[in-house]
C-alpha cells in the first residue's frame, strides 16, 4: 500500500475560511466529481476599479442562522458552467484565499445561487490538487476548525 506524507487528508465535510473576504467558518462540502469551486452568492455585481473587473456580491454564510456578508473582489473571469442537472450557466468567477487546516492557498470560485444546497461552499477537485489534500469519504471535520489568522503575524 501507497502512502503520500505530503498529502493532508481531509473529510467529506470540513470548515473553512475565506480571509480576504472576511469569511470565517464556513462549512464546505467536498466535492471530487466537481472540477470548479462554487459559493453561495446574491446581489452580484461587476464593477470596475481603476480600470480593473471587479465584482460585488453577497456571501451567505450558516444554514441554520443565515447571516450574509457584502463581498468585494477582483473579476478572473466569466465562465460558462454546466451543473449537475445538465444546465449551463455563465458565472462570475473570482480568485481569493482559502484557509482549511493549518493550509492556506489561492482557489478559484465561481459565484452562484446555492440556497437550496444544504452547502453554502462547495470545494472542487482543482482545489483539492492546488492545497494537495487527499479526500476520505468516511469522515467529516479532520481538520481543526479555523480561526481568524493574527493580522500581525504577516
Amino acid at each position: 500500500m501507497k502512502s503520500f506524507d505530503q498529502l493532508a487528508v481531509i473529510g467529506l465535510r470540513e470548515w473553512i475560511n475565506l480571509p480576504q473576504l472576511g469569511v470565517i467558518g464556513l462549512r464546505a462540502k467536498i466535492d471530487t466529481g466537481a472540477s470548479t469551486s462554487s459559493l453561495h452568492a446574491s446581489d452580484i455585481q461587476p464593477f470596475e476599479r481603476d480600470g480593473q473587473p471587479w465584482v460585488r456580491f453577497t456571501a451567505h454564510i450558516g444554514t441554520l442562522v443565515q447571516r450574509r456578508h457584502r463581498c468585494e473582489a477582483p473579476l478572473l473571469s466569466v465562465k460558462k458552467i454546466k451543473s449537475s442537472n445538465g444546465q449551463a450557466q455563465s458565472r462570475y468567477v473570482i480568485r481569493t484565499l482559502l484557509t482549511l487546516g493549518a493550509r492556506e492557498w489561492p482557489v478559484d470560485f465561481t459565484l452562484t445561487c446555492r440556497k437550496t444546497m444544504r452547502y453554502r461552499l462547495l470545494l472542487g477537485a482543482k482545489a483539492l490538487v492546488d492545497g494537495q489534500l487527499l479526500v476520505n469519504p468516511a469522515l467529516t471535520y479532520v481538520q481543526d476548525k479555523p480561526t481568524l489568522a493574527d493580522p500581525g503575524a504577516q
